[in-house]
């Protein structure tokens, strides 16, 4: 959640610190701050709010370039967004007893901090501000003061703490080197010529190196100008992996659109055209980027338990029905924040299906973890290589999707869903549900969908008008079914999370359950309509259409180009291009993301960041 860059070398630190946070701006935060060593000296800023009170800050009461620095954006959590409670800390205390050596900045939440706060309180020594952060600094320049290297003191605080962190810290005396660790919380080392940085995500320092090295769990660094040592809490050499970054700078730059959202919905049919490349062996089968999963174990699977949160578990939704219809496997589909306090039933024969975009979102990762621990097999879709969640699985299928700053998946979404399409294929293959010219006929379909999905884009009118004739209006219901339901469940996400109105989606069999009573005059009700090939439904969905336009709904109906059935009910009326109905998600959810965007600018809001929201969830 929080944005976190650390630096040695001969650069200016604030313009480093600060350029590294503003990439970082995506993850969301409610205030920011750097430090920086200087000729022995600690010298630090930080305000609440926008990087750019941050900025202002730095213009009035310039820092010095400085040898080593650490900077950060931080997600309220213990404490409010202050100026106090805003990162680094520095150990010094409430009555300034404290060493003031130290600045240490932290993403995560550390369990035991009460507990450590009253041990200090005992020594004199009292935070100024609200947060848990303050209290492993106060213990940090505890351990510097009484003759500990910076190193070995946070591998001795690291010991103690419970919960999930990263941490990371300058010493004063110690003015060439920064120090971090983590804990169930990202972690990345950037490897440059003459400098080296560590950062929550390579975007912090792809403008300078695109040589990465993945930190495990509990984990630690130093890095110098020149060196980078990585140890376990006890001081001994850790192994770790170092990766190339496979995009750049301009990879995370908005390229004349108004918004990085904008932009990414714009890259889908390249964001998946990627996500499809290379995914046969040389003898022509499907295969995984990562594996350690047989394919005798997958052929006693039988239950596959996909698990995820917001946008994610609507592309696990999708992925159900693909899954079931290809493998005749019994799928579940679960929020990543319930499964393991439910007491699921998971054993050896299960398959569990982690989806993450980022690869460190906590409620995910935990779940795998007690997965893990019930002896199941878990396989990761994630569009982050060196992430947590891949690493602790024991297979992935890497989205690759690129870059994706905007708060609200839009490409991240398509992805997601062509890797889960993958993999219910694989699955198909290796339990010899489909033969193998059924698995070739349904990959040529999704070779075929970046064509599609630009067919799409290069038409919105309709959906641009549209957002312009609804900017003032209060709620707005999505209806869907079969693979159009959670079409429906992220339209309506969408518009919640970016123009902060009331929207809902709903399974359109539940229409008369209940939801029926919501349709009023005028009110927009969004409707996608299965492709003709599925004549039950697509009939059932236009009664649909019907009983809500009988009741005075404003109806915008999206179905395939060529359906002349819905002309007479829809008020709106938005072409998708034919598809298969299995793979008609990836048409159809394009529009109603582009209304969503188009919707929250007309109403002046902040697209890419969007209030109370940040990109990666990094807590529980």
């Amino acid at each position: 959640m929080c944005g976190i860059v650390g630096y040695v070398g001969p650069r200016a630190l604030p313009e480093v610190l600060v350029g590294g946070l503003r990439r970082l701006e995506y993850r969301g935060y409610d205030s920011a701050g750097i430090a920086v060593v200087d000729n022995g000296e600690l010298r630090w800023a930080k305000k609440a709010g926008k990087l750019a009170n941050l900025a202002e800050e730095l213009e009035a009461h310039p820092l010095p370039y400085g040898t080593a620095g650490i900077g950060h954006t931080r997600w309220a959590t213990h404490g409010g967004p202050t100026d106090v409670n805003a990162h680094p800390h520095t150990g010094i205390g409430r009555e300034g007893n404290g060493n003031g050596r130290v600045a240490l900045i932290h993403n995560g939440i550390i369990e035991n901090y009460a507990e450590l706060a009253a041990e200090l309180a005992a020594d004199g020594l009292h935070p100024i501000s609200q947060t848990d952060t303050e209290v492993v600094a106060l213990l940090l320049g505890r351990e510097v003061s009484r003759g500990f290297s910076l190193a070995e003191a946070m591998r001795k605080v690291c010991r103690r703490l419970q919960g999930a962190y990263t941490l990371v810290a300058l010493d004063a005396d110690e003015p060439n080197r920064v120090v971090a660790a983590r804990r169930n919380s990202p972690l990345v080392v950037g490897v440059g010529t003459g400098e080296n940085f560590v950062a929550s995500d390579v975007a912090a320092f792809i403008e300078y190196t695109r040589e990465a090295i993945e930190l495990g769990q509990d984990q630690m660094v130093e890095i110098t100008a020149d060196e980078v040592i990585v140890t376990d809490y006890d001081g001994n050499p850790a192994p770790t992996r170092a990766y190339h970054v496979d995009w750049d700078l301009t990879a995370a730059e908005k390229d004349g659109y108004d918004w990085f959202m904008r932009k990414e919905i714009f890259e889908q049919p390249g964001a998946v055209a990627a996500t499809l490349l290379d995914r046969l062996n040389e003898q022509g089968r499907i295969k995984l980027d990562e594996s350690t999963i047989s394919p005798g174990d997958l052929r006693e699977i039988n239950k596959v338990i996909i698990i995820a949160c917001g946008t994610a578990n609507y592309a696990g939704l999708v992925a159900k029905y693909a899954i079931e219809h290809w493998t005749r496997i019994s799928c579940e589909v679960e929020l990543a924040s319930e499964f393991r306090y439910r007491d699921p039933i998971v054993d050896s024969r299960t398959l569990v299906v982690a989806i993450s975009q980022s690869g460190e979102t906590m409620d995910t990762l935990m779940a795998i973890r007690h997965a893990r621990e019930q002896g199941a097999r878990v396989l990761a879709i994630c569009n982050t290589n060196g992430s947590t969640i891949p690493r602790e699985s024991d297979a992935v299928i890497y989205t690759h999707a690129g870059p994706e700053i905007g708060v609200a998946s839009t490409k991240g979404f398509l992805t997601q869903v062509v890797a889960c399409y993958l993999l219910g294929l694989y699955l198909a293959q290796e339990r010899g549900t489909l033969f193998g010219d059924e698995i070739a006929n349904v990959l040529e379909d999704l070779r075929a969908t970046p064509d599609a999905i630009a067919k799409v884009l290069n038409d919105l009118g309709a959906v641009m008008k549209l957002a312009s004739d609804l900017v003032d209006v209060p709620s707005v219901l999505f209806l869907g079914r079969h693979a159009g339901y959670p079409v429906a469940l992220e339209g309506a996400l969408k518009l919640k999370e970016l123009a902060y109105i009331h929207a809902e989606g709903f399974a359109a069999g539940e229409l008369k359950h209940g939801p029926i009573a919501l349709i009023e005059q005028d009110l927009p009700v969004f409707v996608v309509v299965p492709p003709k090939g599925r004549d039950q439904l697509h009939d059932k969905v236009i009664s649909n259409v019907q009983e809500i336009r009988a009741r005075g709904a404003r109806t915008i109906v999206l179905a395939e180009e060529g359906d002349t059935e819905v002309i007479g009910y829809a008020d709106t009326l938005i072409t998708l291009p034919k598809v298969s109905t299995l793979l008609q998600p990836l048409v159809a959810t394009v529009p109603l993301q582009v209304f969503a965007c188009e919707l929250a600018t007309l109403k002046g809001h902040d697209v890419d960041q969007p209030r109370n929201l940040a990109k990666s969830v990094t807590v529980e």
